[in-house]
């Protein structure tokens, strides 16, 4: 039933974009980037997975801490750092492991960390299994302020079922990660390290994003190609911590750190 779903989504979507080249259904720029969302989204599903441990004693057995995304050889998934533990249960048999698929019955994969960037807060696993579809990898320099990208994930695990869910976002700023102090008195020894270690940038987005999202893929609609990894905790810690109430802003880690992931395995 899927594959007929999927087949016939695919011929309305060719159907509406001929009669908008023969001229005979006018396609908006607002409806022409419905349709390439679409499209994106049903090919990039199979590359999101669901991120965080299983352990047989506990109830329930899988906890999903976070979403992951599928790249380079299909076995390689990237999520944030911060979303796994970094000592596990081993007496009890606690494991790292991905979840793939959707509904009802996802399956479960075993992976290890192969490589960590603790400054990003990114991970880099190494999955078991055939290998997956893998999305593309872009170049963050490319990304500019207002430009119109989409992320995917679970921002809320397995409690609905596991089902991707999309969000909309725009780059609303490309901005430091540490946010500076604004007089002397602010200023302590841990935020004149981050001002110092940390001054890398950072997209911030308009779009909601909850904890679950974080180490989701930030992609362009159209192509489907990743410029970003969703964080909700690491760069909040940092930007934000002088807010006493959150302020709803997300922000992506920039591609390019995972470039260097990638090379650091090796």
């Amino acid at each position: 039933m899927t594959r007929i779903r999927d087949t016939l989504l695919s011929c309305f979507l060719d159907c509406i974009k001929g009669f908008a080249i023969l001229g005979l259904m006018p396609l908006s720029p607002l409806w022409a980037n419905e349709v390439d969302l679409i499209r994106t989204i049903e090919s990039i599903k199979p590359s999101i997975v669901g991120v965080g441990t299983v352990q047989k004693t506990r109830s329930p057995p899988v906890s999903i801490m976070g979403t992951g995304f599928v790249l380079d050889d299909g076995l390689h998934v990237v999520t944030s750092a911060h979303v796994l533990p970094d000592v596990l249960d081993v007496v009890n048999k606690e494991a790292y492991t991905v979840i793939v698929g959707k509904g009802g019955e996802p399956q479960l994969r075993a992976a290890t960390i192969v490589a960590v960037d603790r400054e990003h807060d990114l991970s880099l696993l190494k999955i078991e299994g055939s290998a997956l579809p893998a999305m593309r990898i872009g170049e963050a320099s490319k990304v500019k302020e207002g430009q119109s990208l989409a992320f995917t994930g679970f921002p809320i695990g397995m409690i609905l079922g596991f089902y991707p869910v999309t969000h909309r976002a725009m780059v609303s700023s490309i901005t430091p990660i540490v946010l500076p102090a604004h007089n002397s008195r602010q200023l302590n020894a841990k935020l004149i390290g981050q001002l110092q270690k940390s001054a890398y940038t950072v997209f911030q987005l308009d779009g909601t994003a909850y904890p679950g999202s974080s180490g989701s893929p930030l992609y362009d609609p159209t192509t489907g190609i990743v410029y970003g990894v969703i964080n909700m905790v690491f760069v909040k810690g940092k930007k934000e911590a002088a807010l006493s109430n959150p302020s709803g802003i997300t922000y992506a880690i920039p591609v390019n750190y995972i470039h260097e992931l990638l090379q650091s395995r090796l």
